[in-house]
């Protein structure tokens, strides 16, 4: 006999029960209907990607996090003793793995596109729904899998798109009851900085360090600088930069910074980019919206404004993120296709709303249960069941002829509302008995009063 298997989950994942499915597709339907509210149409894309397609478009610390799947058979079969004798799995990887689990939905989305591009309208409008997967090390609000709910708009350079997600981030979280700040930057800007302090040639590593602010004191991050080897003028000069941030994103907190990027064609572009953004998110309102300069984000692919979303009442990281990417397919073969996109980080957002019992004040709806009495009621309780079906109400027949106490106590169980009592006497009558749960009362109905009541 085979030895039985402690059960146990993978570390960074997690089961749902019943009921935390009713808050996990609460919080689905609330961003769907706002996605398509803004005529979003919505995509899939397959989990397992082409290992090429994903790598190199994230930088070295996302190349790091791609779960990589091996070759199937024997993918050592080709592998010489030479090679295996060193040790080394980077140059390996190559020979045993050609695909892997997506990191995220925004470079699948740029591979569709390309693919798919004499099938789709530019600019396209399109909203994904999926889960991802990252080989990170999971704690608080870090999970290995994990949903990410996108909104993407590609094939326009227009800064009205940033205004527009911005809103749309604002009705989403406000139907979800959760106070967000929303930072904005741009990579434009960042860049001009660099530019400024002639270390544009590092950008990606100064921006990757950057990226860690919220996760580290700026103490760590200082000495993060120093190992990299920048300077101790060059670490002064950028805490004097970003400490420009928390003001209202406006064009008066742009017109600050705006000598700090002074010399830099693309800081300039970026100035003159965020002013007009900021003009535009003013018309719908720009309460919550704040410049940061310090965020990064630290993805390779951006190249203009960026967002970024943090609950105000949680420390769990980001609940929402994305940003302007100007030429993304080109890596594809597309080249000079715009695209802007936000991700919703569900998983988090669940977090926030579980911890804040959200899913004990939300019902799917009147649950019936009715009760099994045995072979000769069957076929009476089995009729109306689907009747009751028939018209839209949620229902379920007792499988087994069990005692009433059994019954009743696993209709408590699963949280029914109603149950219906259906005997020998009440099939004489052609009647239900209907029992409600939570008060106690019980009268009986015909099939058509029964329908009508339960709908009410």
């Amino acid at each position: 006999m085979t030895k039985a298997i402690k059960p146990r989950l993978a570390r960074g994942t997690r089961d749902f029960l019943p009921s935390d499915m009713v808050l996990r597709n609460h919080i689905l339907n609330t961003v769907r209907k706002q996605f398509e509210l803004f005529r979003f149409e919505q995509i899939e894309t397959p989990a397992v990607e082409n290992l090429e397609t994903l790598t190199g478009k994230y930088g070295e610390e996302g190349d790091k996090l791609i779960f990589k799947i091996l070759n199937s058979g024997d993918y050592l079969k080709k592998i010489g003793d030479k090679e295996l004798s060193n040790y080394d799995a980077k140059s390996l990887l190559p020979e045993i793995s050609d695909k892997a689990l997506r990191y995220d939905l925004t470079v699948p989305f740029a591979r569709f596109v390309v693919q798919h591009q004499n099938d789709i309208s530019f600019p396209f409008r399109r909203y994904q729904i999926q889960p991802v997967w990252r080989a990170d090390r999971p704690a608080k609000g870090r999970y290995r899998e994990f949903y990410q709910c996108d909104a993407d708009i590609i094939g326009s350079d227009s800064l009205m798109l940033e205004a527009e997600l911005i809103d749309l981030i604002k009705r989403i979280f406000s139907d979800l009851n959760i106070s967000i700040t929303i930072k904005v930057n741009s990579r434009k800007l960042l860049y001009g900085f660099c530019e400024k302090q002639n270390i544009q040639n590092q950008f990606t590593e100064f921006t990757t360090i950057l990226d860690k602010i919220d996760k580290k004191p700026w103490e760590d991050l200082n000495q993060d600088f120093i190992q990299s080897g920048f300077s101790e003028e060059l670490i002064h000069h950028t805490k004097d930069f970003i400490d420009h941030s928390g003001s209202v994103l406006s064009m008066e907190s742009i017109d600050v910074i705006a000598k700090k990027v002074e010399g830099s064609q693309i800081g300039t572009e970026g100035v003159k980019e965020m002013q007009e953004i900021a003009s535009l998110v003013d018309i719908t309102g720009n309460d919550g919206v704040v410049l940061d300069l310090s965020l990064a984000r630290g993805l390779n692919y951006y190249t203009g404004a960026i967002i970024e979303v943090i609950a105000n009442d949680f420390q769990i990281g980001s609940v929402c993120g994305g940003g302007r990417y100007d030429d993304l397919t080109s890596m594809f073969g597309l080249p000079d296709v715009s695209g802007i996109g936000i991700s919703f980080g569900i998983d988090r957002i669940y977090d926030i709303l579980k911890g804040e019992s959200a899913s004990s004040t939300m019902s799917s709806g009147i649950k019936v249960l009715f009760v099994n009495f045995g072979s000769d009621e069957i076929p009476y309780a089995l009729k109306a069941v689907s009747e009751i079906r028939d018209a839209g109400i949620t229902i379920d027949l007792y499988p087994d002829a069990h005692k009433m106490k059994k019954q009743f106590r696993y209709a408590d169980q699963i949280g029914v509302s109603h149950v219906i009592i259906a005997g020998k006497e009440e099939m004489e009558k052609s009647i239900f008995k209907l029992k409600n749960l939570e008060s106690g009362d019980q009268k009986d109905y015909k099939m058509d009063d029964l329908i009508n009541h339960l709908r009410q």
